[in-house]
C-alpha cells in the first residue's frame, strides 16, 4: 500500500528521482554526452522515441535502427526539428530476423564508429500467434532473442570502445514488471507455443515469457562481463505502465475501458523513458551492473527472475537457436531441449 502511495505522488527513492521524473529531469547533470555513440532500438514512437531525443538534446550520436526506414526517418526529422546539430544515422533491422540482425551489426561496424550505448528497446505485443522466419515464437523472437543476437555481436566493439575511450560502456535492457507473471518452463513453452501456437498461444504469457527472459539475459550477461573484466555494465529497467504504439494489435473498447479505469497508474512517455535515460547516462551508476530498476531506482526481482540456473539455461539455449544451421536439419528448439534433457540426466546420475 505504502508503495502504491509512493507511486501515485511521485516521490523520490535513494536515487532523487521517482515515478514522475522525467527523461529531461533525469539527465540534467549528465555529463555532456558529444563523446557517446548509441544503438536504441525502437525508437520511432513512445519510450524509445522519447529517449532518443532526450540523448540527441544531450548531444549523444544516435543509431536508429527501424524495420520501418519511413518511420525511422520521421522520428530523426523530429529530433533534428529540436536539435538541428544531432547527429543521427537510421539502419534497417527487423529484430524478429536473426539474418536482419547479423546484418545490421555488419553493416554497423563498417560504419567505424564506436560503440559507448546499446539501449534494447524494441518491443511487441502481438495478439495473434505467428512465428518468425526462424520458427521462433514472434513476440519471443522479436523482445528478447533478436536483442540476444544483437548484444552478442556488439559486445566486442563495445568492449574495445570502452578501452580506448576509457568511458565504461553501458547497455540497457527494457524489461516490464510483467515479466513476473510467467511460472513454468521457459524451453518447454517457447517450444510449445512455436510449434503449436493455435492450441497454446497466450499473448499476456508469451509478452511476460520475453520479459522474464530480457530479466534472466541481463543477468548473465552481467556474470560474463565481470568474468572477462570488461569495462561495460549492463542492466534492466521496467519504464512502468504506459500506453504507447506496443499496444496497437489490442485496440478496442476492452482496451480502452482498461486504460480509463488505470489512468491514474498511467505514466505520461517523458516519465516512462525516464528510468531508462537515468540508467543509461547517470554518474551515480558507474560500475552498477546486473540490477533492476523501476521508477528510476534499483528494485529487486522475483525468485525465477534471480535464479542464476535459469539465466544460464536460457543462455545456452539461447544460443543453439541463433546458430548458423539451416533449419531443414537443424531445429533449435529441439537443440535446446535435448541439451536440457541431457544437462538434467547428468545431474541426476551426479
Amino acid at each position: 500500500m505504502l508503495e502504491t502511495l509512493r507511486y501515485l505522488v511521485g516521490s523520490a527513492g535513494a536515487s532523487g528521482y521517482g515515478s514522475k521524473s522525467t527523461a529531461e529531469q533525469v539527465t540534467e547533470n549528465c555529463r555532456d554526452l558529444h563523446s557517446i555513440t548509441a544503438i536504441i532500438t525502437g525508437a520511432t514512437s513512445g519510450i524509445g522515441a522519447e529517449t532518443a531525443r532526450v540523448l540527441a538534446k544531450r548531444g549523444a550520436r544516435l543509431v536508429l535502427p527501424a524495420r520501418n526506414l519511413k518511420a525511422a526517418e520521421d522520428a530523426r526529422a523530429r529530433i533534428l526539428s529540436e536539435n538541428p546539430d544531432a547527429d543521427i544515422i537510421v539502419m534497417g533491422l527487423d529484430l524478429s530476423s536473426l539474418n536482419s540482425v547479423r546484418n545490421f551489426v555488419s553493416e554497423f561496424e563498417s560504419l567505424n564508429l564506436p560503440l559507448n550505448l546499446l539501449i534494447n528497446n524494441a518491443g511487441k505485443f502481438a495478439l495473434e500467434p505467428a512465428v518468425s522466419e526462424d520458427g521462433i515464437e514472434m513476440t519471443f523472437a522479436t523482445n528478447y532473442l533478436g536483442h540476444f543476437l544483437l548484444t552478442k555481436l556488439l559486445l566486442k566493439k563495445m568492449i574495445e570502445t570502452a578501452k580506448t575511450s576509457g568511458l565504461q560502456g553501458r547497455i540497457v535492457n527494457v524489461s516490464s514488471s510483467i515479466y513476473k507473471w510467467f511460472s513454468g518452463d521457459m524451453i518447454r513453452y517457447l517450444c510449445e507455443i512455436s510449434r503449436n501456437k493455435l492450441r497454446d498461444f497466450d499473448p499476456t504469457r508469451a509478452y511476460a515469457l520475453s520479459k522474464l527472459a530480457i530479466v534472466l539475459h541481463t543477468k548473465e550477461v552481467a556474470q560474463r562481463l565481470k568474468q572477462m573484466e570488461a569495462n561495460v555494465t549492463v542492466n534492466c529497467v521496467h519504464p512502468g505502465v504506459v500506453r504507447t504504439r506496443l499496444t496497437r494489435e489490442r485496440e478496442g473498447m476492452v482496451t480502452d475501458i482498461a486504460f480509463f479505469l488505470t489512468s491514474k497508474l498511467l505514466k505520461t512517455i517523458p516519465q516512462a523513458a525516464a528510468t531508462t535515460c537515468y540508467v543509461a547516462t547517470h554518474p551515480a551508476l558507474v560500475n552498477a551492473t546486473g540490477k533492476y530498476f523501476s521508477d528510476c531506482n534499483e528494485a529487486s526481482t522475483s525468485k525465477l527472475g534471480s535464479n542464476s540456473t535459469e539465466a544460464a539455461r536460457l543462455w545456452t539455449a539461447s544460443e543453439i537457436m541463433v546458430s548458423r544451421g539451416s533449419k531443414a536439419v537443424f531445429d533449435p528448439l529441439t537443440s535446446a531441449l535435448d541439451y536440457d534433457r541431457k544437462s538434467n540426466s547428468k545431474k541426476r546420475k551426479e
